[in-house]
């Protein structure tokens, strides 16, 4: 495992004056074993020390103090929490998307195949961070994030929004339940699910969906890193993989997004 952490970033949201971001991957951090690299997963149940030290090397590498990274109790809900201040762990929110206007305060989200999604305003100065699972996705995490910061001053105009690293159709296998699930919300479901290899399953286009509802939303930008965490363990961490293979628990990705300047 590399050392150096390392940081996909987003052309959209990088072009945005006064907003920092970063889609982490595992790459760096103490953690070892299963959770070997930055697992920032405080859930998993790796050694609590190590998870913090990984926050922390995460935040200093935005030039942001540890205490400075905010984080909901994430229950795949389309719940959306307004930051003021970050929260101890026994205080979190449970939610799945943050929205703020607090400068140097990071909105972060943990993954580990389901979607991370970023959203800036930089105009506004308003951010927003959501944990987009199919189930969150469907319920509308997402336009409530959008929602929530118009309400806090943004423009839909003028949001610009990123798609990270997540599990992509060639690696979601589902079954018929899920597939049941779409068609019950969605006329046009049938083009989110490909033929699966074996009967009565289906490969489902995560990020497609995602994309398709960031479009239908009419923001300023968006943009897809087009990364699949589930094939590429030396980068990403997934639930999927980890469940594959038989392993015990698995570690999360950490994807960030602030304003600077405070």
């Amino acid at each position: 495992m590399a050392q150096d952490l390392e940081i996909v970033s987003a052309p959209n949201l990088a072009a945005q004056a006064g907003v920092i971001h970063a889609f982490f991957t595992r790459r760096g951090g103490v953690s070892g074993g299963i959770y070997a690299g930055l697992n920032c997963g405080q859930g998993s149940n790796d050694d609590t020390a190590h998870v913090q030290e990984n926050k922390r090397r995460a935040m200093a590498a935005l030039g942001l103090g540890a205490d400075r990274l905010a984080l909901v109790h994430q229950v795949h809900s389309p719940d959306v929490w307004t930051a003021d201040a970050p929260r101890a762990r026994p205080d979190m929110v449970k939610a799945d998307a943050l929205v703020g206007r607090v400068r140097d305060m990071a909105l972060g989200i943990l993954t580990a195949d389901c979607a991370p999604v970023l959203f800036a305003d930089g105009k506004a100065g308003v951010a927003a961070a959501a944990h987009a699972g199919w189930r969150g996705a469907m319920a509308g995490v997402l336009e409530n994030a959008v929602a929530r910061m118009e309400a806090a001053g943004a423009a839909r105009a003028n949001i610009h929004a990123a798609l990270g690293p997540c599990i992509r159709q060639a690696s979601y296998e589902v079954g018929q339940d899920m597939k049941d699930a779409f068609a019950v919300r969605h006329d046009d479901h049938d083009r989110y699910f490909a033929a699966g290899k074996r009967s009565g399953h289906y490969q489902f286009d995560l990020a497609g969906f995602i994309m398709d509802r960031l479009a239908a939303l009419g923001l300023a930008s968006t943009h897809d890193v087009g990364l699949d965490t589930y094939p590429d363990a030396d980068r990403f961490y997934s639930y999927r993989r980890a469940t594959h293979r038989g392993e015990a628990d698995y570690g999360r990705e950490l994807s960030v997004i602030a304003l600077g300047g405070g």
